[in-house]
């Protein structure tokens, strides 16, 4: 048998380059829909950068919505291992929105102020998946429905996050169906209300933490939990720096006292217990 000739290989891995009535890569990916989302209202060159950090941030809480929404329903039914893979999921993509403030930083205080009156009122506080990526994690406030008042359609899914148990509302009833003492108080309450911590509360986690091969998995679950709280806070951090540097303390376009409002941000604390525990350790 003869032996194939350098024009018998390259036509054999010659790809297919003629896609007539298939599927291709823009069609299943919406690509021309997506590449037409980006409408400039200001002559700046500038403002690409701002419209497609934004665009982009908003893909990426699209997905971290989707894995949250799924570990919780996974805490939930006890399933602990597809959760942890969900978490770390969140907390990479979290590392992805933090390094996407370095792109956004090449932008200069002159270049921002040239574009920002044709933003009117629009600004990041307005974010429908943001709120509902707060909701989530437990971060939970009523005048925060307010900025979603004008679109019921909005509206209904921030509220859902609202009134639905948290992350954490979720693995502290977990904690519980193991046997560990968590106050009935922490196991049904008012889900809109903010998570209040309690000493009870880090006695239980404690447990964990001092019994980590009793509890293998809890305490994998609070490892998770402490790895996405560390991301979430380096991303709001990266926020305020970021705006401190392209508009100062200035107000924000949304209304907000600005670089102000973002520092309060970062002293929230959403799994409270988990992280005061290491000083008992």
């Amino acid at each position: 048998m003869s032996q194939p000739t350098s024009e018998d290989v390259v036509r054999q891995e010659a790809p297919k380059l003629d896609y007539a009535g298939d599927m291709t890569y823009g069609d299943y990916l919406h690509l021309d829909k997506l590449l037409d989302a980006q409408h400039p209202l200001s002559p700046e060159h500038n403002e690409m950068l701002f419209i497609v950090q934004h665009q982009t941030s908003e893909l990426w809480m699209k997905l971290m919505l989707h894995e949250l929404r799924a570990a919780i329903d996974a805490v939930r039914a006890d399933r602990l291992q597809p959760a942890f893979k969900m978490l770390a999921r969140v907390s990479k993509i979290l590392e992805q929105l933090v390094h996407a403030w370095d792109v956004l930083a090449t932008m200069t205080p002159p270049e921002y102020s040239a574009l920002r009156p044709y933003l009117a009122r629009s600004s990041g506080f307005q974010s429908y998946q943001y709120r509902q990526i707060e909701f989530l994690l437990g971060n939970k406030n009523a005048a925060m429905l307010k900025p979603h008042g004008h679109r019921p359609d909005l509206l209904a899914q921030v509220r859902a996050a609202y009134e639905a148990p948290s992350l954490y509302d979720e693995a502290l009833r977990l904690l519980a169906r193991r046997g560990l003492r968590v106050p009935a108080t922490h196991l049904q309450r008012d889900w809109t209300r903010p998570y209040e911590a309690d000493a009870a509360v880090q006695e239980a986690w404690l447990a964990v933490y001092r019994a980590p091969d009793t509890h293998w998995d809890l305490y994998q679950l609070g490892e998770k939990l402490t790895d996405l709280e560390d991301a979430f806070r380096l991303w709001r951090f990266r926020h305020v720096t970021t705006v401190e540097r392209v508009i100062g303390f200035k107000r924000g376009t949304g209304g907000t006292s600005g670089v102000d409002y973002l520092r309060k941000m970062i002293e929230v604390v959403l799994f409270p217990e988990i992280w005061r525990l290491r000083t008992e350790l």
